[in-house]
């Protein structure tokens, strides 16, 4: 089977690409990324050399592109994370968040529907609900929680959400999406609360925390969420939708004292900022719908799971040293165009 993944030099597509490739060596994955700021091929360093694997760099908003890369590729699978993601860029310049998360994920359609793809697999995420109350603890999205979006990336995931599922009704092209919670893990970008409040930590530089800190999210680490999607694309029922949670409520000033505590470094570091513009309050999902149709569990917990990512960290320094520096823009050059590796 040959498997595309798109956005696959990203942080949930690279710990995929690193996931698929490993579990299903008879598999071909080939990883299709734009190289944008958040895209870093050094994610995908330790499966470049495997067989099974192949890199291509392009854009799913260009047309012509991706219908020239179906035709020759012939892929049986698209699992789609190639996305704009960071709220706060929205804000900031809300054009190329639907240039991308729409446009793209229409053009990736087309491209299924022209070319007769098995399955489309669309990843979003649980903002296309909006947020729920901190006083109703009791309040979790579900499958059928209305779509109720709050930022301009919100608003694009849930805009290409429904044009897939209007491409099932339309076309009977055989889709599904996911919507998690916020993931952490190994190769989070280091703009993220996670990986930004390690990197800044362990310079001893301060903390920004949006408002008081008490915006809730349920946090689902990237090895299961990786785990999800497999078991969504192949067992997952067609034209479904299927939350993927954590049951790990935090915070974000619960978790900022927690990798804080770990790395032994005070709380003063902490500094109070003026808060997002329409900042969600609390996200809390109920996977229910997985656990009980395809089995998912997850395997870590929030208490579990980030002393290993913080150690990870703390181990691959060079990773994210490479990110701020901005030395890591420099990898496809070098890797791929001075060996004769790119394929364009």
């Amino acid at each position: 089977m040959k498997i595309l993944v798109t956005g696959g030099a990203g942080f949930i597509g690279g710990n995929f690409v690193h996931y698929m490739v490993n579990k299903y060596p008879e598999d071909m994955i080939v990883n299709l990324d734009k190289l944008t700021y958040a895209g870093n091929l050094e994610t995908c360093k330790p499966v470049e050399d495997k067989p099974n694997y192949k890199f291509i760099k392009g854009d799913i908003a260009d047309r012509e592109f991706i219908m020239d890369l179906f035709e020759k590729e012939k892929f049986d699978v698209v699992v789609n994370f190639a996305a704009e993601s960071h709220v706060d860029r929205s804000i900031e310049d809300p054009e190329i968040f639907v240039k991308t998360n729409v446009m793209g994920t229409t053009t990736l359609l087309d491209a299924c529907v022209k070319y007769g793809i098995q399955r489309y697999h669309q990843v979003s995420t649980d903002e296309v609900y909006g947020d729920l109350p901190l006083d109703r603890p009791d309040l979790f999205f579900t499958e059928n929680t209305p779509l109720h979006t709050s930022s301009p990336y919100s608003s694009a995931k849930a805009s290409a959400d429904l044009f897939v599922l209007a491409y099932h009704r339309t076309y009977g092209l055989p889709v599904t999406i996911s919507r998690c919670s916020n993931n952490y893990g190994p190769y989070h970008f280091p703009e993220k609360l996670i990986p930004l409040i390690i990197s800044r930590a362990l310079n001893d530089e301060t903390i920004p925390v949006y408002g008081t800190g008490e915006n809730v999210r349920d946090w689902l680490h990237v090895y299961d969420h990786c785990v999800a999607i497999d078991l969504i694309v192949r067992k997952g029922r067609v034209g479904e939708v299927y939350n993927v949670g954590g049951h790990n409520e935090r915070t974000n000033l619960e978790v900022v004292k927690t990798v804080l505590h770990a790395l032994n470094k005070p709380e003063s570091l902490i500094t109070f900022v003026t808060d997002r513009k329409g900042h969600d309050m609390r996200y809390a999902i109920d996977p229910t719908k997985l656990e009980t149709e395809l089995g998912w569990k997850p395997k870590y917990t929030f208490d579990t799971g980030i002393p290993m990512t913080i150690q990870w960290y703390l181990d691959n320094k060079e990773w994210w040293e490479n990110i701020i520096s901005g030395e890591y823009q420099n990898y496809f050059e070098k890797m791929y165009v001075e060996k004769g590796r790119a394929k364009e």
